[in-house]
This record gives C-alpha cells, structure tokens and sequence, in this order.
C-alpha cells in the first residue's frame, strides 16, 4: 500500500521580537553634552533637592514624611504600635519601599543611640549606630511611637503654618516643612550625599543653642562662641578645642572637629576600659585597626582587645602587658588609631530650593526668618478665626434686642429657604449671620444663652487688637519666638554629653605624643627582585656577603640612620611611604623584607626604586624611552598626614628607563639604542612640582631608536667628556670613540 504524501512545509523566517516598533534596533549618535543635560542634570537636581541634602527645618524628606504621617496615626499621644504598621502607612507619602522607611526610623529612634535628641520612642532592638554588628530587628519585632520632643516639631501645624502640597499621587497633602519651635538643624546631626555635593551638619546641645538663637535675636553682633561651647555628639567623648577654637567653623561652615574617646584604667585587671568613642567611628573598626598594629608588631604593649558592650553601654576592653605605662600607650593609639577621629563638617543646606553652606550664625538666621514666618501665620490664621467669631456673635446680639421677632420670623416663614433671607432682612445682618442664628438648638434659643455668648465679644475685640499689634511688630514677633525657645529648653534640654577638652600651645599629658622613635645608624640594602634588608654596622663587620635570591642582585646601598622616611617608587606608577623604623633589624644572611608584600602593594606591581630622605630635599630624576627626562621636586611628595600610597609618582606617557634621587644637580650619560651618547647636567633641566609631568626632551632620537641605558658620570667614565656634551638641548649626542665603549648601566 502507497504511503500517503505529506504536505509540503515552507519554512518562515521567524521575525524578531520588535519587529513590531519603528526605527527599533537602529543606533543613532547623541552628544555626550545633549545626554547629560536631558537625563543626569534632572536626576542630579532630584537627588540635591528632594532626597539627600536638610532644609531650614532640619530634616529631609525622607524624614519629614515619616514624622508626619507618624503624628496623623496619634502616635504623639497614643502607645507604641508595630513598626510594620508605621512603614505600610508612610509608603502613602514615600514610595521608596518600606525597607528604606525603617532605615530612617531606626535612626531616629531612642535604641540606636543616632541622635541627641531622638524623634521616636522605641521598643525591640533597634541596633547601635557605634556598631556595625549590632544591626536592627526586622521591622515586624520592633514598636514605636513619637517622642515628647517631637511635639515641637508640628506645634500649631493645623493654623496654616506652613505649606501643604500634593503627595506623589495626588490622594493626600503633605507639609513642605515643619514649623519646629526650635533649630533642629543643629540640635541633631545630619548626614547626606547627593551629586556632586554633601551635607554633613554636627549637633549642638539643645539649651546651648536655643540661648545662641536668643542672644542673636536681641544682638546681631553677639559673638557666637561665648554661648555655643563646642559640638554635642550623642556618643559622648572629649572634644579637642584648638587654641583657635570653632570660631572659622561657625563662620564658614566648613571644617574638622577631633574627638577623643573616654577610658579608664582598671589598676586591678591591668586593662583599659574605653567607654564612649567618636561619632565618626564604629568599635568593629577600632578594634580591627588595634589588632592590625599587634599583628604589624608597631604596638607591642597589648596582650588582648575585645568588645564587652552589653545592657551597660558601650565598653571596649584592652588587656596590657605587665610593666606598660596606659597614658603612654593611649597617646600612641590616638595617633594612630581611631580612637581619636575627625568629624568634617559641611554646613550644606536648602535655603528656599538653593544649596547653601552656611555658619553657625547664618543659619540660625535663617530659622529666625523661618520662624518668623511661621508665627506671623499662626498670629493671622488665629486672627482671621477671631474675627469670624467676633461678626458672628454680633449678628447673635442684634438677635438678642427681640428673641419673639426672630421665632415669628421663623415660624411665619412657609419654605425653610426663605428662613435665611427673612432673618438678614427682619435683624439687618448678612448671611453667614443669620446662618449661624438659624442653627441655634430650640433649647438655646433663651436669654441666658445668648447674653453667655455675646458676653464674649469685649474678650474677643480684646484678642483681635492684640493679634493685629503682633502682625505689626516684628519685636512682638521675636518675643514669641524667645518665649517658646525657652519653653523648649526648660522642658527638652539635657547636660552636655561631650566634653570639651581645650588644648594649648604647650603640650599636655592628653595631647597626641609622636612616637618615639630609636635612632642609631644602619646601612639599607634595597634588591632589583624588591627585597629590602636593615643591617645595624655591628652585624655588617660580622658577615658583609649579603644573600640574594637565584638571579636578584643588589640594586642599592645606604648608610644612614633608623629614622629616615622611605619611599618605594613601583612598576606602576605609584610611590609607597614607610620609616626605616618600622623594620626590624635584618642580617646579611637572611633575603629581607619583601616590600610588595609588606607594603601591601597591588598584583603584579613591583618596586624598582627606593628613596631615604628626612626633610624631602633633592630632586626626582625620571628618565623616558622617548628622550624626556622629567625633574620633579622631592618636596612634591610629602604629604601632612601619614599616608601609604601615592598614586601618580610618575608619567606614564612613555616607558621608563632609569629614576634616581638627587640632592643637588649632576651630569648623567645617556646612550640610546643607536649608540649615540650624551652627557647632560640636570641644572638644564627646570625642576616640575607636578609629579606626573612628562619632562622635557633631552636627546632627539631617530625614528624606532629610543633612550637605552642612563649612567651616573663620573671622571675616567670616558677619555673626552666634552665630545658628548653640548650648549643647548635637546640634542642627538655623538656616536662614541672606539676607546669609549664599555658596560653601561640601567637604573631602575
């Protein structure tokens, strides 16, 4: 039987998936510019604007739109509810995601220990902000509500006193600020990073300020310092008041503040207990910057280091060596640890949509004005309802004249809409009048009621002059505000928490110490394969056969003292800085140190040069393939704090051939790849203080020829020096005589 033919298949090419949108998959160039100014300005705005940076008020968004909604749940007043329940409700007004909610809550609140003065009542664990380990509880474990001082934040709120707008989708209103009756921009810190800027604001106690706002209030030339001792950081610790004091940082805004830890010695356990550490820092970080100088050998007083904080408070434990002086140890870990951190203060803030960094004395200012505003709209909001208060009870004292003719009236009227108008037309009072006398209860419609009600027309003539005396002066205004700042810090205010610490001119006992560091004279012995050896000349006249690695050789030699500065100049670039202290004490048998591995330098980098020095004198001499020789001061690369690692030591533009440290100005032999030697003095040469500048060329090359080796000169180096050097550079040198062509060296 025939098997029965199959229909034939066409094969359809299938048609990609946007097919069905026009111009897709075609590329099109755009100015980098257009892309920019169409999609990352928008987004730069959005972040300085609406998320990162505080206004007036002291608060971001973020902030703002959980408090708030916080104080419509009743949270002011009420007891503490699930904190799930708080973030849900907040996302009417932020949509960032209740992950995002919490955060913010949590470090607003009591238990985390953020804030001098905390916004939100807590319950559960909400983490520490000292530690990065101690984290928070899922928001479903956790309760919160509003904290008493939070009632100062929305203090006459409903009176019109700032500015509600639309939320993100239009269903509620939201305010634009708070009218706090106290500067919560500098009672709380403030943390923040936008694009292209930040805002880092330190808090001040409470009382300290409300009294600096008065006194600028009454004198604005009051002298800021004499009432703001110093910043109050809700970690406690001892503040460090230059003999300058904070006078350029409450001008400018701008400036760093140190903070010391507090510790007690416990004579008994031989240890030292650290109790409050800086804001800046976390006791994860301290604890690993101690075990990471024990470990290094550079601290060598510590048998243990341990985090003992409980329901106590916070407690760091260091168990010393039996014979170790704790004032002396404390004043090396301060300068080297951070248990004494920085706080870099930058006073960004939004003052009517503009960033603006501002001082101490414009920012309290600025919240006056703020302030300012917000009574005097507080002041009208109350004086419009007084006046409608005051017309409608007018209306009700012309009824009182004949309550029978107002009852006629009404009972003789046939349809209620004609009630208002035969009231206003009977009593000679207009609608909103006689609609507030229609409303009266039948029971109320009595003498007695009425004469309580209109009695209060002489009190209420009384408040409306009294609100309208205050709309017209600003002192009466400032009166209020002072009033209410007093009120705050009677009610709210609390001791200081940080100390304050007022340094000199001469050193005290608690003022950094340098460490003290051995000097006796040592010679260096610095490898081509990056070994480094530090021999004392006892050890030397014992054994000078120094051991090398197979194929390493000596590359440098230096006799010197234990407390010169070094510098490793390495394959990529870079420059890393050390002390010949930090080494120990090496033999002429053993290979040393390996300095990629103990400077912790980055895969595949190797040192290729090595620079002792004291006072950074001299000069860096680079030395290019493409002829350029680049002079750049020894200076160049001193820095004021201790840094490891410079990036940027040389240019990269061309390969290097040789780099070598000189104290005053010298002649060198250059040979290139084609034999041409020249001898040039570096006086030549202007010194760069820029450390990646491409130096300037020396000897002109042939095409595919480049600079081979470069050799320190010196006399008998060839048997007519003047044939190799030359009144101007660059210059292309002279091809050597047959009596002159020996080894020359690379450094490098």
């Amino acid at each position: 039987m025939a098997k029965k033919k199959q229909p034939e298949v066409k094969a359809v090419a299938e048609l990609p998936s946007n097919a069905h949108i026009s111009g897709a998959g075609l590329v099109e160039d755009q100015l980098i510019t257009h892309t920019l100014q169409e999609n990352y300005m928008p987004y730069a705005m959005s972040v300085i604007m609406s998320r990162a940076i505080p206004e007036i008020d002291g608060f971001k968004p973020s902030h703002r739109k959980l408090l708030y909604t916080m104080y419509k749940m009743g949270l002011l007043n009420g007891g503490l509810i699930k904190s799930a329940n708080i973030a849900g409700q907040t996302m009417k007004l932020n949509p960032h995601g209740d992950a995002a909610i919490y955060d913010t809550m949590v470090r607003l609140s009591r238990g985390n220990e953020a804030l001098l003065h905390p916004f939100v009542e807590s319950k559960g664990n909400f983490g520490k902000a000292y530690s990065t380990d101690m984290e928070c509880a899922a928001s479903r474990y956790t309760e919160a509500k509003l904290a008493p001082i939070a009632g100062e934040l929305f203090r006459d709120i409903d009176k019109d006193t700032v500015d509600f707008v639309d939320n993100y989708d239009a269903t509620m209103k939201e305010p634009t600020l708070l009218p706090v009756t106290f500067p919560s921009i500098l009672v709380n810190n403030n943390l923040g990073i936008a694009v292209g800027m930040a805002s880092n604001i330190c808090s001040f106690n409470l009382q300290e300020v409300c009294e600096t706002a008065i006194a600028l209030m009454k004198d604005p030339n009051h002298d800021v310092t004499t009432t703001l001792t110093a910043p109050d950081f809700p970690g406690g610790g001892i503040v460090l008041c230059p003999p300058e004091g904070f006078g350029k940082i409450y001008e400018t805004g701008r400036g760093s503040i140190r903070i010391r830890s507090v510790w007690s010695y416990d004579k008994s356990n031989n240890c030292i207990d650290v109790t409050e550490i800086p804001y800046s820092t976390t006791i994860e970080a301290i604890i690993g910057k101690v075990a990471e100088l024990v470990k290094t050998g550079k601290v060598k007083e510590i048998n243990d280091i341990r985090n003992e904080t409980g329901l106590t408070g916070l407690k760091i434990t260091i168990d010393l060596k039996r014979g170790t002086d704790p004032d002396k140890l404390m004043q090396k870990l301060f300068a080297s640890t951070p248990l004494e951190d920085s706080f870099g203060c930058n006073f960004n803030v939004l003052i009517a949509g503009v960033p603006q960094v501002l001082g101490v004395r414009r920012l309290l200012e600025e919240w006056t004005a703020f302030r300012m505003e917000c009574v005097r709209r507080r002041t009208y909001y109350d004086l419009s309802k007084a006046k409608e208060r005051l017309h409608l009870l007018k209306g009700l004292a012309k009824i009182l004249l004949d309550i029978d003719k107002a009852v006629a009236i009404v009972r003789a009227t046939e349809e209620e809409s004609e009630v208002i108008p035969n009231l206003m037309i009977g009593f000679g009072i207009d609608q909103m009048q006689a609609e507030y006398v229609a409303e009266i209860k039948l029971r109320h419609f009595n003498r007695e009621y009425i004469l309580k009600r209109t009695a209060d027309i002489e009190e209420l003539e009384k408040l409306i002059a009294d609100l309208e005396d205050i709309l017209a002066s600003r002192n009466r205004v400032k009166r209020i505000i002072v009033n209410e700042l007093r009120e705050v810090a009677e009610k709210h205010g609390k001791p200081r928490r940080s100390q304050v610490l007022y340094l000199t001119e001469a050193p005290t006992k608690l003022e950094r110490e340098e460490e003290t560091v051995p000097n006796y004279p040592c010679t260096l012995f610095f490898s081509e394969g990056g070994y480094f050896k530090k021999i004392q000349p006892n050890s030397l006249r014992m054994n000078s056969d120094q051991k090398f690695k197979e194929g390493d050789r000596l590359l440098q030699s230096v006799e010197t003292t234990n407390d010169v500065e070094l510098l490793f100049f390495s394959s990529a670039g870079n420059v890393y800085k050390t002390r010949a202290a930090d080494f120990a004490d090496s033999k002429a048998s053993v290979l040393g140190d390996y300095i990629p591995s103990a400077l912790e330098f980055e895969p595949g980098e190797n040192a290729i040069y090595m620079v002792t020095t004291r006072d950074y004198s001299g000069y860096m001499l680079f030395f290019f393939e493409n002829g350029k020789v680049a002079k750049v001061e020894l200076s160049a690369y001193a820095t004021q704090t201790r840094r490891r690692k410079l990036v940027g030591a040389y240019s990269d533009k061309s390969p290097l051939v040789a780099v070598v440290h000189v104290p005053m100005d010298a002649e060198f032999m250059l040979t290139a790849t084609s034999g041409r030697r020249l001898l040039v003095h570096t006086g030549a040469i202007n010194p760069k203080t820029t450390r990646t500048t491409i130096g300037v060329q020396v000897m002109t090359l042939k095409s595919r020829h480049t600079l081979a080796s470069v050799e320190p000169y010196r006399e008998g180096l060839v048997t007519k020096p003047a044939r190799y050097r030359t009144k101007s550079l660059p210059a292309a040198g002279a091809m050597p005589l047959a009596e002159d062509i020996g080894e020359q060296l690379t450094l490098g």
